[in-house]
Formats: structure tokens, sequence, C-alpha cells
């Protein structure tokens, strides 16, 4: 008797197969920004960088990252998703690479803006491709946003401690390196298991995507200076003010086109708005705990690169269960909307916890249990949010649902992140060697933090229409 897989068989392998490659997507994006902090030093020593302008070589990707976005999801509907993710990974092999070899500052930041560039692309054609794979199957679908939702919280674990051991036992060019066999493997591997797909027929909305693109960057170019420099300077107030009328010229040209590439009436779909709030909201409080808590397991508690990542281990395991096992099945029984609402009251409790840290404390009394309380708030609030995202929108415009979640999530990290480092450096976080000072900051920076996460619950319990009519995976249309 022949032992060879039925074709049904093999294609279901292949499916989980493209899950793994999507979810390392997921997994790069993310430890990208956080894999340069142990670096920075020996790149500030080996390149020649000014310590004002060291903070680039971070921002560079931020601002690539955050301003192409939305025409990475506009490309990923005109033009396939696995044609777009694939060109992604190779744009963010080829900045990978000059960020790597680099001699000079000029390149290092050049490089880090390709790789930004590259994620941009890789980012919405990564979730498009995971509601092509898997949308016909409710339970499917559920367990792969899980699966590529938890990617994200690893992904910023693995870069903090791998930044550590690949600057000490290697050099600092291979925090950068590591991508490139990542990407040929990808690259070698998604034609076979990816779906086609189909092209869409339409322009490029060139001047629209201009727009938008310097609009969303020069945004975050405003918010990302501004612990450098402070909000009333003149170079945050012209960038932001440059920012916002690029803005809001965009949505005059998208409300006046017949081919735009933000199509506004997107947002009249059930919650789509909503949720992409909750999920601005939920970055913007998330990803400042994530900054803080390293540097007081560094800077105060004087924890090591690679000890400050293991120590965060528990937090990462944490909602990578929670995403995996236990928010579908709240959500299937509570509704996205009470899921979403509730994880960000539990993220706002533990940030409040966390914020009672103390100069002479310990990683077990003083992080430990609030990081777990923070990581369950983040596993519940996470994946219904970014289910009705994604799900809200027509299968058409699905690159576009996941270019605009993707831009909420990443411009909320940056105007929290932004936001809550002036406030720590209000009370002290920038005082080095005062350990009760920076404590103070730090803790500062957390309560501020917890104000944003319940802002959110508020905002979000408030806009979101009942659990009736939200989208979630048990509703997404057939396929997606």
């Amino acid at each position: 008797m022949s032992s060879t897989a039925s074709p049904a068989a093999g294609a279901n392998s292949r499916r989980w197969l493209a899950l793994g490659l999507i979810a390392a997507a997921q997994f790069m994006v993310i430890m990208d920004t956080s894999i340069i902090g142990v670096a920075l030093p020996e790149i500030q020593r080996d390149l020649g960088f000014a310590p004002q302008d060291l903070s680039w070589v971070f921002n560079a990707y931020v601002v690539a990252f955050g301003g192409l976005l939305l025409l990475g999801g506009r490309l990923s509907d005109l033009l396939g998703a696995r044609r777009i993710f694939a060109i992604g990974w190779l744009v963010l092999g080829v900045g990978s690479l000059v960020a790597g070899l680099a001699d000079g500052v000029a390149v290092e930041i050049a490089g880090r803006a390709v790789q930004g560039a590259g994620s941009a692309l890789i980012a919405p054609s990564a979730l498009t491709l995971l509601f092509m794979n898997f949308g016909t199957n409710p339970k499917e679908l559920t367990k792969a946003l899980a699966l590529y939702g938890a990617a994200a919280p690893a992904g910023g674990t693995a870069g903090v401690f791998l930044g550590g051991v690949l600057t000490e036992y290697l050099s600092w060019p291979w925090v950068f390196f590591i991508n490139i066999p990542i990407a040929i493997v990808v690259l070698a591997l998604t034609p076979g298991v990816m779906p086609a797909g189909t092209a869409q027929r339409g322009r490029i909305d060139l001047l629209g995507a201009l727009t938008v693109t310097l609009g969303l960057a020069a945004v975050v170019f405003a918010v990302v200076r501004v612990p450098e420099v402070g909000w009333g300077s003149s170079s945050t107030l012209i960038a932001g003010g440059i920012g916002i009328a690029l803005l809001v010229a965009f949505v005059a040209l998208q409300a006046g086109s017949s081919t735009p590439l933000m199509r506004l009436g997107i947002f009249k779909a059930p919650n789509l708005a909503a949720a992409n709030v909750a999920q601005l909201l939920l970055g913007a409080a998330w990803i400042p705990m994530f900054f803080f808590i390293n540097l007081y397991l560094q800077q105060v508690l004087g924890l090591g690169a690679f000890a400050s990542g293991a120590a965060l281990l528990p937090m990462t395991v944490t909602i990578m269960l929670g995403m995996v096992a236990i928010a579908p099945r709240l959500t299937a029984a509570f509704g996205p909307k009470a899921m979403t609402v509730g994880g960000l009251v539990v993220l706002g409790i533990g940030l409040v916890w966390l914020s009672r840290i103390d100069a002479d404390g310990s990683f077990a009394v003083d992080v430990l249990p609030a990081t777990l309380v923070t990581a369950a708030g983040m596993a519940l609030a996470f994946i219904p949010s970014l289910s009705t995202a994604l799900g809200a929108a027509a299968p058409e415009e699905g690159g576009l649902a996941a270019g605009i979640v993707n831009t909420s999530y990443q411009v909320g990290s940056a105007l929290g992140l932004a936001a809550m480092t002036v406030v720590a450096a209000a009370y002290g976080s920038d005082q080095l060697g005062d350990l009760a000072a920076m404590t103070d900051g730090f803790s500062a920076g957390f309560l501020g933090a917890a104000g944003i996460a319940l802002a959110g619950a508020v905002i979000t319990g408030i806009g979101w229409r009942s659990t009736h009519s939200a989208t979630t995976p048990e509703s997404v249309p057939a396929g997606r």
C-alpha cells in the first residue's frame, strides 16, 4: 500500500509552514526594533556617532516603517500579497547588509531606513497572507492569529538578549547580519508555501502615497526627537505641523480620488475604527513598559543584557500562552469588545503595580508579579482587537486593513514611548548614577503608561458597538 500523503494533507502542511514564515516575519519586524539597544555603544565608538545623533540608529527604522505601512498594505492589494511579502524580505536583507557593512554615520542610518522600508512591506502583506491561508476556518484563524500575535513579544524579548550575545561574542554588525540567512530561507520557501492570490486592477495613488508617507514620517520624526529636544522646540513644532498638514491634505486627496490609496469608507466597517484605536493605545502603553523595565533591570538592579532578557522570559511565556490558549476561548465566550476593554484594564492595573518599584528592590518582588499581570492584559486585548480590525474589511481590502492596523500600533508605540520618556526624564530617569531618582523616573513612566491603558479601555468601551455586531474571527467572511 502506498504511503504517499494525500494532496489535502500536503496542502494543509503547506499552510502551517506558511504560518511559520508569517510568524517569523512578525518576530523579525519586532526584533529589529529591540536588538540594537545593547550594540549602540560599540556602534557609536566604531562609526563616530555624536551622542545626539546615536538615537537615529533606532529612529531611522521607526520613521521608515511607520511612514510606509499604508503604502505597503495598498501595494499588497494591488500587486499581490505574496509578491510584496517576498520583495519586503529582499529589501530587509539588503538593508541589513548595508547596516552591517556601514563604515560611517550616513550609511548606517540609510541601512536602517531601508530595513524599515522592508518591514513596512512585510508586515501588512504577512497579515493578508494569514487571512488567505486560514480565513475560511474560524477555529484555525483564531489559532493562527494567536500564534502570529505571540511572535511579537517573543521577538522583542529575543532582541534584547540576542543583541547582547552577538555584540559580546561576535561584533555589533551581526545584530544586522543575522537577518540575512533568515531572509534567504524565507525567500526560498515562499513560492512553494504561500498562496499566489490575485492582483487587482488599478493604479497606485502616487501623490497620496507620497503625502501620507511624508506626513506620517514627519509626525514620527517630531515625536521620536521629543526626548532629545523637547515638545516646545522649534524643530518639534515645525516637523509636527508639517506632518499634520500633510495628513490633512492626504485625507482631502483621498476623499476626492476615484482610486484612493486608502478608501475612507473603509472606516464605516463595524468596529474597524474602534479596534484600531485600541491597537494604537495598546502600543502606546505596552512599548514604554517594555522600554523602562529593561532600563530598570540593567541600570538600577544591575543585570547584564543577557540576564535582563532572560528575566523577561516569564512575561513572554505568559503572553504566548495567553494568546494561544486562553484569549481565544475567552473571546469566544465573552466577545471581542469585553476582552479588549478588560485586557486594557488588566494592563493598566499591572502598570500601576509596576510603578511601585524600589531602588533597593529585587526582580522577584518588584518586577516578576507585576509583569505577569501586564502580560495577561496584553494577551487578552491584542488578539480580539487585531482580529476585529482585520476581519471588518472586505476581502479585497485586506492589505489596506492590515496596513492601517500596523500603522495604528506602530504610531501609538512611537507616540507613547516619546511621551513617557519625557515624563520619566522630568522625574529623574536621566540622572545616571542616582538610583533613587532613576527609579522615580521609571515609576512615573509606568504610571503614565497605566493612564494610557485605562484611557484606552474607556475610549474603546464607548466607541465599540455591541458584541453582536462586532467582527470576530468566527464571523470573518469566507475567502479572506
